[in-house]
């Protein structure tokens, strides 16, 4: 369950801002470790919730201060180009935080510890409870504000068309601002249940897990934040399945957990290009 709802939190995060420009966010995963990073460096001053909060708060101003000095600068630019910016700065993000970090492994402080439920001959830990609850409710009160909000009226509407979304009054700069925000909020989520048990804590390795979000936010389709969300799940269900049945895998070698999901994603792109549920674009010639 930890793998899904990481995998689903990365995707939506990933596939957040990466729906509103076409652009795999490969930032992301810098994000990811920025928003574990406050979490973990505050909750023995503050307590955890407020640590959480402060950390989800500094994720979301470190996304919106890469879009707001970096990436507003190449608005406009090819789709490539704005992917290799964002290559860029996750490297220079990447790593002063794992300079930060070092060696240590560092514990978020969250009140599950490593409490189990055992409901019959089925044990559960408390964390991947709370990780469900929590991307259910992240979900869908993203999809409602999505939906039902004015910014994420603008948000559809400036994806379908920039340029039309501008005639009408729709500020583009504040979207895509708003975009990269929520995408670093997401991301400190994300970083928390990364980090829980029955994994040690925060490390410089954590951001390798959020390239989980890449395979899913691509297999489910760029354009499309429901694409982004059936593709984390199948990301987590495919790592899942492949790391439960690795010992009967062994002719496979090891680490068959980890390489499933790409494996996955280059088989449905195969079939279909666009992703699950990309939009096909035609071009009269």
């Amino acid at each position: 369950m930890d793998e899904t709802t990481a995998a689903v939190g990365g995707a939506a995060a990933g596939g957040g801002s990466a729906w509103w420009t076409e652009v795999v966010n490969f930032a992301h995963a810098s994000l990811l470790l920025a928003g574990g990073y406050v979490t973990a460096t505050l909750h023995d001053d503050i307590g955890f919730w407020p640590a959480l909060l402060a950390g989800v708060a500094g994720a979301a101003l470190v996304g919106a201060a890469v879009e707001f000095l970096v990436m507003r600068r190449y608005r406009g630019s090819d789709q490539s180009v704005l992917a290799i910016v964002t290559i860029g700065v996750d490297i220079l993000l990447t790593t002063e935080l794992t300079r930060r970090i070092g060696t240590d492994v560092l514990a978020l402080g969250d009140p599950w510890g490593n409490a189990v439920l055992t409901v019959g001959p089925v044990s559960i830990a408390h964390t991947r409870i709370a990780a469900f609850v929590a991307a259910a409710l992240l979900i869908t009160v993203f999809l409602l504000a999505f939906r039902y909000t004015s910014w994420g009226v603008a948000m559809r509407a400036t994806a379908e068309s920039p340029e039309t979304a501008a005639l009408m009054g729709v500020r583009l700069g504040r979207v895509s601002l708003g975009a990269w925000a929520v995408a670093g909020g997401l991301a400190a989520v994300a970083a928390l249940f990364l980090t829980v048990f029955p994994t040690p804590g925060l490390e410089r390795a954590t951001s390798l897990a959020a390239l989980k979000a890449f395979p899913a936010a691509i297999l489910g389709g760029l354009d499309s934040t429901t694409g982004a969300l059936v593709g984390g799940l199948l990301v987590g269900v495919t790592e899942s399945l492949a790391t439960g049945y690795q010992s009967d895998l062994t002719f496979l070698g090891r680490g068959l957990g980890d390489l499933a999901p790409y494996v996955v994603m280059v088989a449905i792109l195969l079939i279909r290009p666009a992703g699950l549920f990309g939009t096909k674009e035609l071009a009269r010639v």
